[in-house]
């Protein structure tokens, strides 16, 4: 995964909870979740969303 090992994933862990408090942390994987989500719904309908004016409109 992304060229980790398994003892630097782990080490990257602890410095989450060190940082973050091991209460924070499902708050913020919920969080990344949730922007993640929105990002692609934002990327698939961006055709939807838009705003360039059309070659037959005059300003």
């Amino acid at each position: 995964m992304f060229g980790l090992s398994p003892g630097e994933l782990i080490v990257v862990l602890i410095i989450l909870i060190l940082l973050f408090g091991a209460r924070r942390l499902p708050e913020l994987g919920s969080s990344l979740g949730h922007a993640i989500q929105n990002f692609r719904k934002a990327f698939r309908d961006a055709e939807a969303i838009d705003v360039t004016k059309d070659k037959d409109e005059k300003s």
